[in-house]
């Protein structure tokens, strides 16, 4: 007999559907736009392959600047969200959202495509972005594979962003870099955007997600708890939160962890009343979103202006 390929594994409802034959229904994120030139804010963007044996990519995005400046741009290294399980950079939302911070704050973005869980199971997400970044910093000299990346990207201004999901692995990011290096990067600074962090409670998404997954002694999942965390590689920090985000509270212990650490940086975080999970990205034309792209700018520009 023909095996059922229709028999559920687990379902996540409104995530996700896994099959026991090893395939994933995504019930969200699947929208996807092609890079270009934005009409509205004529920053260019394409698609690199990082690594054709991982599909790690990324999309890179240039403001109009850079066609008539020689000036080197600071990087923003980008991490979408998406419960580590759906969305890529190619969706609508972060395209639109990138296109906008690109041009206003006159950065080099670089949104990470990482591989997805469950196929690819947790901490394979956190691997895929390290690798990404060391990508990022093989260019450091002018003389990676990336001819946008050799030509206007400063290797010293260097900034992480991510939200939800994104938020989680941008942190494990400047942890890592902070022991390893950043391979000729320098972190100015990181904005975290609806972070997800682990709580007290039962994870049964993340536990599904994450085989080798350790409780709350995993510090990948659970970073306000990590006993090294005063040691974030990172001078400086922006956390965006919003009263009705399912996540706030686990962003704002994050906050206080950080704060209470003996971490010698300076964090600051901006609370939008009323607002839920990652509303800049689904109603990105309201004014609570263009103020918070607006914030976002800001804090890239404060930082570089001290530099």
């Amino acid at each position: 007999m023909e095996p059922n390929t229709d028999e559920l594994l687990r379902e996540f409802p409104g995530v996700f559907r896994a099959y026991k034959d090893g395939r994933v229904e995504r019930l969200l994120g699947n929208e996807t736009t092609p890079p270009g030139t934005d009409p509205t804010t004529a920053v260019q963007s394409k698609d690199v392959t990082i690594n054709p044996q991982t599909t790690v990519a990324a999309r890179l995005y240039l403001p109009p600047t850079a066609a008539s400046s020689s000036q080197k741009l600071p990087i923003l290294f980008y991490i979408h969200g998406g419960a580590f399980c759906v969305c890529t950079p190619f969706n609508p939302s972060y395209h639109g959202h990138l296109n906008a911070v690109c041009a206003a704050a006159n950065v080099l973005v670089a949104s990470i495509h990482y591989r997805l869980a469950p196929e690819h199971p947790l901490p394979v997400a956190y691997h895929d972005s390290w690798e990404a970044l060391q990508w990022v910093a093989s260019h450091a000299a002018g003389a990676g594979p990336e001819p946008w990346l050799n030509a206007h990207a400063d290797p010293e201004k260097l900034f992480l962003a991510g939200d939800s999901a994104g938020g989680n692995i941008a942190h494990s990011l400047a942890m890592r870099g902070g022991a390893e290096g950043f391979g000729g990067l320098n972190l100015e600074g990181m904005v975290l955007l609806h972070p997800f962090f682990g709580n007290d409670k039962k994870d049964e998404l993340i536990e599904f997600l994450y085989p080798t997954y350790g409780g709350r002694s995993d510090t990948l999942i659970h970073a306000p708890l990590d006993p090294k965390l005063s040691d974030l590689a990172c001078p400086r920090l922006l956390i965006f939160l919003s009263e009705n985000d399912f996540l706030r509270d686990r962003g704002l212990s994050y906050y206080e962890a950080l704060k209470n650490s003996g971490w010698k940086g300076e964090v600051e975080k901006v609370e939008f009343e009323g607002e839920g999970h990652v509303f800049h990205l689904l109603h990105p034309s309201k004014q609570s979103s263009l103020d918070l792209v607006q914030q976002f700018v800001a804090f890239l520009k404060q930082i570089r202006s001290r530099c």
